[in-house]
């Protein structure tokens, strides 16, 4: 395996690669460190449309032999893809947080779970989807299989480059379908790192294909392009029921996995101290950036006093610097969007009568960055803050009379990704996982407690479409004579 750094991979500009060779594009942009302003990551080309044609002929033309290729070559390829990022996931761990301003250790654990995810799908590759059935008749027999749909459009956001884009690309390729992956322009210097290490596994030209530029060019092309046979998308819902409609119009397949507004409910006879630890890190890691986090804290009135205290108390011990230095809890915000956002909605709770504790401001550090110090609100149900994705470090405590009170205002949502609980009480917790409408419930654990082998589902407004086999492959059934 070749374990040279990655720095020379990825030198700026960033590039395309289609077709087994790396391009340039129409335009450049600047991929910008929040951490350092005065010391931007590097310059990225555009593709348009044109070149983002070129990259679905590729995949088109590579996918018979790819689709038809044996499963233990489809797992070499992804085992060695997974063996090289683990090997160089310090590297791959000071780009992410180079990119977008996550903590080192935060940026560590992405990187591994990452080669960890093409690993897993390289014994995916293996296990087939072959499944015999019983027949109703005499002398006959039914086998049920999975091929791949082709081409896929997989498109990624920057809040977790490196992991949401294995476990898209991982699931693709295991199958044997061909991929063109389009990432988020904020972070193209992880998604050239991924590409350089991808075109090392031994892939037939074609078969995987990155292709950078805007939603408006690239996104748009993969969703309306005639020879797209599926679209995966993570983003916003805005940006989602976009993709929808344009793939939708021509059925092509479509998987969804959008924001959510998680709730964390504290009962009056949880742990306090592991409570306050959990919403610390639901809620405020990875500046709150992450699509699991809890930013409604709904508390039994019982502790809510003593929460709060402790919560503050503990959110005024909290480090926010620069994401590569020792001791850093919180990075920057990883844009300029994202700070504006943030100080929007923090002036947004204030309008409607929340009650700002603490943070909510800008931070001066030695390097000029995007840095926030952690907002806290109490407020009531319908401020916008405990209602909308802030997708910053904001969250806002909610008091809650008793259990049955306390899930109604968890489910109160819009959205249906995730959602916590701290109780002491296992008919609370079983109820509590039973009936909370979402795709994953934590019990006395953060929300983000997410692991690569699970499945994470989705209701409501955070997700659409399957997340398994049946969104990769499509089923034929084969009936024999005996």
């Amino acid at each position: 395996m070749n374990r040279d750094p990655l720095v020379p991979l990825v030198s700026s500009p960033f590039r395309h690669y289609i077709n087994g060779g790396w391009e340039t594009g129409a335009t450049t942009g600047v991929s910008i460190n929040p951490s350092d302003l005065d010391e931007p990551v590097g310059e990225y080309v555009r593709a348009d449309a044109r070149q983002t044609d070129a990259a679905i002929d590729a995949a088109s033309a590579a996918f018979r032999e790819w689709s038809l290729s044996a499963p233990q070559r489809r797992a070499d390829a992804l085992d060695a893809i997974g063996n090289d990022m683990l090997a160089r996931r310090d590297e791959l761990a000071r780009l992410i947080a180079r990119e977008i301003g996550k903590t080192l250790p935060e940026a560590h654990a992405e990187a591994t779970r990452a080669g960890q995810t093409f690993k897993l799908f390289a014994a995916e590759a293996l296990r087939g989807a072959s499944e015999p059935f019983a027949s109703a008749r005499g002398g006959v027999e039914i086998d049920a299989t999975r091929e791949p749909l082709g081409v896929v459009g997989i498109i990624t956001p920057w809040s977790a480059p490196l992991a949401i884009a294995a476990a898209k690309i991982g699931a693709a390729l295991a199958y044997g379908n061909c991929v063109v992956y389009k990432p988020a322009e904020a972070t193209p210097a992880c998604a050239a790192a991924l590409a350089s290490i991808v075109s090392r596994a031994g892939l037939p030209a074609g078969v995987f294909n990155l292709v950078m530029g805007s939603g408006r060019q690239v996104g748009a092309r993969i969703a309306t392009h005639p020879q797209v046979a599926a679209v995966s998308f993570t983003g916003s819902v805005e940006n989602g029921t976009r993709v929808l409609q344009a793939a939708a119009a021509r059925q092509a397949r479509v998987q969804l996995e959008m924001g959510g507004k998680n709730p964390f409910v504290v009962l009056d006879d949880a742990d306090l101290d592991a409570a306050v630890e959990a919403a610390v890190t639901g809620a405020y890691g990875a500046a709150g950036q992450r699509a699991t986090s809890a930013s409604r804290l709904i508390v039994s009135r019982a502790v809510f006093q003593p929460f709060v205290d402790a919560l503050q108390a503990r959110l005024a011990r909290l480090t926010v610097d620069h994401a590569l230095k020792h001791g850093t809890d919180i990075g920057p915000l990883a844009n300029a969007m994202q700070l504006e956002r943030t100080f929007d909605y923090v002036r947004v709770g204030q309008q409607e009568g929340a009650q700002l504790l603490r943070g909510g401001v800008a931070l001066e550090r030695a390097t000029r960055g995007y840095y926030v110090e952690p907002a806290l609100f109490v407020g009531e149900p319908d401020h916008r803050i405990a209602r909308e994705e802030v997708f910053g470090p904001l969250a806002v405590v909610l008091p809650a009379d008793d259990y049955d009170h306390a899930l109604h205002l968890a489910n109160d949502t819009a959205y249906g990704l995730c959602a916590g609980i701290c109780t002491r009480s296992l008919v609370r917790a079983r109820h509590f996982r039973r009936h909370a409408q979402c795709g994953l419930v934590t019990i006395n654990l953060p929300t983000s407690a997410v692991e690569h082998h699970a499945p994470v589902g989705g209701r409501k407004a955070s997700a659409y479409g399957a997340t398994d086999a049946a969104f990769w492959t499509t089923a034929k059934a084969a009936y024999f004579a005996s």
